[in-house]
């Protein structure tokens, strides 16, 4: 027994494969669970400082010496009404020769009167040796949302005033449906299903801001093309990073992520007309969702349970219509951005394997003839962007998983170093009290000065 106890760490420190942990990911949600006190720690008062438009006290946390292992080494922000933590930055200490603990900055909303909610995670680590020769690095962003993930709905539908209309008599209207009518119809329930299967379990956002702009490209591209499908072509966003987009029925969905990095609107149309193109050529949905028992099941199954993949041969008859729809629309002079993401996207697929590969539709479409769009000397603009970051374009309400456009301040000058296109970066949520509205967009945090009349004398304890 003891010698395979020696063994089994022998084989663990010299493994290649590294395990993440479930208590680790925790950690970085909430503070040390195991007792973070005075008892336990040593709390020093740095300042005064906004969080957007949050002011906070900030303290510098260090373990008491007979505090043990795995305890929080940084600074914690904490808002000044409720004395609530809002943001932790550091990384617990204690790892030895087989564990590590990553360093991360993590950050609360106000979803609600007096409810700080963890929402957002960034972790980074550079040069992490294990099993002797392997190195790590990496950077991760982690978004959590779904607190209140089914119940809004549930209660508009419950507080919603409802006020009868008289009956008409329709008797001598052409009602009734013709075979292809409830066909139609029927493809239609099936589509509204799936649809709404996945918003209720948090993996489609509710209708908004996003969905309008995303249909108001299908339209330029419907009314230049003369494209009249009925049912109506509509769009929704799925929550996730992964780049990827597919079609339900006659709905358009795009992940988040990839809505996040691309560049510009042509490119954002690009995307969208090969999703037009199978609904034009008639890729249909799996009707079987009509029935409602396809629905029922456990939330985990979910990614196992769906798949809207299509097959190669869809898939190039999709891109040979995209090209006809786009060639015939207001971007057809706009599409060598469109050829360059796709180009940069090839050139990295290798880097980012997990980010390009899909959890329920198809892969970015790589459109061959797009190439020729694009310009000869791509140098020509040293100022342009390829591709954006992930969480350049789209903000998250983790409450109820509404999704905005970010309305940030120009940038200026971009430097080569700072385009990183499909990168991952910090989070610098704009803090703000529940039920405050302010056209103010994201930025970073910036220290406030010191109260004049208190100086820097330490306030009580958070």
């Amino acid at each position: 027994g003891k010698g395979k106890k020696i063994f089994g760490s022998i084989g663990n420190f010299f493994s290649f494969a590294m395990q993440f942990l479930p208590d680790g990911f925790l950690q970085m949600i909430f503070i040390d669970t195991n007792g973070f006190d005075k008892q336990h720690y040593k709390f020093d008062y740095v300042r005064r400082e906004f969080l957007g438009e949050v002011r906070c006290l900030v303290f510098d946390v260090t373990p008491q010496d007979k505090a043990g292992k795995g305890r929080f080494l940084g600074r914690i922000w904490v808002e000044d009404q409720d004395y609530n933590i809002v943001r932790f930055n550091g990384a617990y200490g204690g790892g030895g020769h087989s564990s590590w603990y990553f360093h991360f900055d993590s950050w609360r909303t106000n979803v609600q009167p007096g409810q700080w909610m963890p929402s957002f995670v960034y972790s980074e680590e550079r040069d992490l040796h294990y099993a002797l020769a392997k190195k790590l690095d990496f950077k991760a962003q982690t978004r959590l949302w779904g607190y209140n993930v089914g119940h809004s709905s549930q209660e508009q539908e419950l507080s919603k005033i409802l006020v009868e209309t008289p009956v008409q008599d329709d008797t001598k209207t052409a009602n009734d449906l013709s075979p292809i009518q409830a066909q139609r119809s029927w493809d239609r329930q099936a589509e509204d299903n799936v649809v709404d299967r996945l918003e209720r379990i948090g993996l489609m956002a509710p209708r908004g801001e996003v969905d309008k702009v995303l249909e108001t490209v299908v339209n330029n591209l419907e009314v230049t093309n003369n494209i009249d499908v009925d049912p109506e072509v509509r769009c929704r966003v799925m929550m996730t990073s992964t780049l990827e987009s597919f079609t339900v029925g006659h709905t358009v969905v795009l992940s988040r992520g990839l809505i996040d990095v691309l560049p510009d609107e042509a490119s954002l149309a690009t995307m969208i007309a090969h999703e037009l193109g199978h609904v034009v050529l008639g890729h249909r949905l799996d009707s079987s969702y009509a029935f409602f028992d396809q629905l029922l099941i456990d939330d985990k199954e979910t990614f196992r349970h769906f798949g809207f993949a299509r097959t190669p041969d869809e898939e190039r008859a999709a891109n040979t219509k995209a090209m006809q729809i786009l060639t015939n629309s207001p971007y057809k002079n706009q599409l060598g951005n469109a050829g360059l993401f796709l180009a940069a996207l090839t050139t990295r697929e290798k880097e980012i394997p997990n980010l390009i590969s899909p959890h329920l539709g198809d892969r970015v479409p790589v459109i061959g003839d797009l190439r020729s769009s694009m310009p000869v000397d791509q140098k020509q603009n040293p100022q342009a962007i390829v591709a954006l970051p992930i969480g350049g374009r789209v903000k998250l309400d983790s409450w109820n998983d509404k999704l905005d456009l970010i309305k940030s301040k120009p940038v200026g000058t971009v430097a080569e170093r700072e385009k990183m296109p499909f990168e991952v970066t910090p989070f610098m949520p704009y803090l703000m009290r529940y039920g405050t509205e302010t056209s103010k967009p994201i930025a970073a945090s910036a220290a406030a000065p010191s109260d004049p009349k208190t100086g820097e004398a330490a306030p009580g304890k958070p």
